[in-house]
């Protein structure tokens, strides 16, 4: 479980690099596709908590 929390970091270049790696064209585009779908779920993720807690509808 924590080499998940490591490679996430690695993808918002938060962690260190994995020297051991391979660095081609193919693993880069990998890791910038995954980049961008985190950033993408975090953003739902914030979205969502705004509309729970700022418009709550009371029945």
């Amino acid at each position: 479980m924590k080499s998940i929390w490591q490679q996430i970091l690695r993808y918002l270049y938060i962690g260190k690099k994995d020297t051991t790696s391979p660095n081609t064209t193919s693993v880069k585009l990998m890791h910038g596709m995954n980049r961008i779908s985190i950033l993408v779920f975090l953003l739902a993720l914030i979205v969502f908590a705004i509309k729970m807690i700022f418009f709550r509808h009371h029945h």
